[in-house]
C-alpha cells in the first residue's frame, strides 16, 4: 500500500501515479517495496543482498522498466548496488531515480550504484531523477554513480537530473565505450540556499570510431556551490565531446574544468565551457510581456534545465 508521500515521491522521481504497469522494482526505506517482472526482463536480488540485477534479454523491443528508490525513515542513509544487463540487439528504457522526504531533523540519504553492461547493437534509454521533498531540516544527500560498459556497435543516452531540495551531492559518471559504440550524456543540476553537489566524470573511448558526447547545465542559486569535472580519455581513432553551461546568480559559486586526453593520433576532442549570470535583455523581453521579475527568471532557468 502506497502512503500519500510515497505516490507523491513516485511522481516526481518517475511520473508516476500509483503502481507501473510492466517490469518494475520499487524500493522504500532500504526493503522492496514491490516488483514485477515481464517474459523479456528479469529482476533478481543480488547475491550480496544489497541491490539487484535486471536482465534484459536480447532481442527485446519497446519495453520499460521503472526503478524507483523513496526515503522517509529518518535517519537512514540507503545504500545499493544494481547491475543491468542489456542483452544484444535490444532497446530498452529504464526509468530510475531516489526521491527523499524529511519531516524532522535527522539526516536522510542515498547512495545508487549503477552497472550497466550493454550488449552489441543494443541501445539503452536511461532516465534518472533526484529530489528531495518535506519540511525537515534534517540534511538531505543523494549519491548516485553510474558505470556504463558498451560492447561494439551499442548506444547508451542518459539523462541525469537533480532540480531541487537535494543539500548535498556527489555524483559520478563512469563509462568504457567498445568500437562503433555511442554515448550521450545530459545532466542537470540546481541547487540553492547552501546547497553544493560535485559531478566528477570519467569516459574511455577504448574502441575504433567510438562516438561520446557529454553535456551539462547547472544553475546555482543562493549561497551554493556545484563543481563540475569531466575528462575524456581517448585510446583510439575516436569523437568525444564535453558541454558544460552554467548559470550563477545571488552568491553562488561553480568550478569547471573540463580534461581532454588524446593517445591516439586519429582522435579528435572538443569541449566549450561557459559561466555567466541571465542576460538581462532576456529579462526585459519577458517582463514586457507581462511577467514578474521572479516569473520571467524562473521561465528563463526551466528552458535552459529543459
Amino acid at each position: 500500500m502506497l502512503s500519500a508521500i510515497d505516490k507523491e515521491l513516485l511522481k516526481e522521481v518517475a511520473g508516476l501515479e500509483g503502481i507501473p504497469k510492466g517490469a518494475y522494482n520499487i524500493r522504500k526505506n532500504g526493503q522492496l517495496l514491490g516488483r514485477e517482472v515481464s517474459a523479456n526482463i528479469l529482476i533478481e536480488t543480488n547475491e550480496a543482498g544489497n541491490g539487484i540485477v535486471i536482465t534484459i534479454a536480447p532481442g527485446t523491443r519497446n519495453e520499460s522498466v521503472h526503478i524507483p528508490v523513496i526515503v522517509s525513515q529518518a535517519g537512514l542513509h540507503d545504500v545499493v548496488y544494481n547491475t543491468f544487463i542489456i542483452g544484444e540487439d535490444s532497446d530498452v528504457t529504464i526509468v530510475a531515480g531516489c526521491g527523499i522526504h524529511c519531516g524532522g531533523s535527522a539526516p536522510e540519504g542515498h547512495e545508487g550504484i549503477h552497472e550497466f553492461r550493454i550488449g552489441k547493437k543494443a541501445r539503452m534509454k536511461y532516465v534518472e531523477k533526484h529530489v528531495a521533498l518535506g519540511e525537515g531540516k534534517g540534511k538531505r544527500s543523494l549519491d548516485p554513480t553510474t558505470r556504463v560498459f558498451l560492447e561494439e556497435d551499442a548506444y547508451a543516452e542518459m539523462e541525469l537530473s537533480q532540480l531541487g531540495g537535494v543539500d548535498e551531492a556527489l555524483r559520478q559518471n563512469e563509462a568504457q565505450l567498445g568500437p562503433g559504440s555511442s554515448l550521450l550524456i545530459t545532466e542537470r543540476v540546481l541547487t540553492d540556499g547552501r546547497q553544493s553537489a560535485v559531478s566528477r566524470n570519467e569516459i574511455v573511448l577504448v574502441g575504433e570510431d567510438s562516438k561520446a558526447n557529454m553535456i551539462s547545465r547547472s544553475v546555482i542559486k543562493g549561497d551554493s556551490r556545484q563543481d563540475f569535472y569531466a575528462t575524456l580519455d581517448a585510446q583510439a581513432k575516436c569523437f568525444g565531446h564535453i558541454e558544460c553551461d552554467a548559470i550563477i546568480m545571488d552568491n553562488g559559486a561553480n568550478e569547471t574544468i573540463p580534461s581532454l586526453k588524446a593517445r591516439h593520433p586519429d582522435a579528435e576532442l572538443t569541449h566549450e565551457a561557459s559561466i555567466g549570470k541571465i542576460a538581462n535583455d532576456q529579462l526585459m523581453k519577458l517582463m514586457s510581456l507581462g511577467l514578474t521579475y521572479d516569473e520571467a527568471v524562473n521561465k528563463i532557468i526551466q528552458g535552459f534545465l529543459k
